[in-house]
């Protein structure tokens, strides 16, 4: 699989990380990213039909709760603390002309 990495391929990698490589630095990226695929290739030979497919090495629960309203309508006793009200509302100066 190691055979699969170019010089092309390191080139457009490197331009898409946005860095200027050295041909030494080239070589030793095509040098790794060859071990990386060799690697993948490695892990592909295991047999992993017998395992579940999960995205996370600890089982996740949901702990969120229902969304219950508590405290029911407070509307009135929440605009007697506003200095002017108009239609149920808090009125505010204009500040956008």
């Amino acid at each position: 699989m190691a055979n699969l990495i170019s010089d092309e391929t390191i080139e457009y990698v490197g331009i898409l990380a946005k860095l200027e490589l050295s041909q030494e630095e080239r070589e030793t990226a095509k040098r790794d990213m060859g071990r990386m695929l060799d690697y993948i290739d490695k892990l592909n030979e295991l047999d992993t039909s017998g395992v579940e497919p999960m995205s996370h090495v600890f089982s996740l629960n949901n702990v969120f709760r229902e969304d219950v309203v508590t405290n029911g309508d407070q509307r009135s006793s929440i605009l007697k603390n506003a200095p002017e009200q108009k239609e149920g509302a808090f009125k505010v100066p204009k500040t956008v002309e």
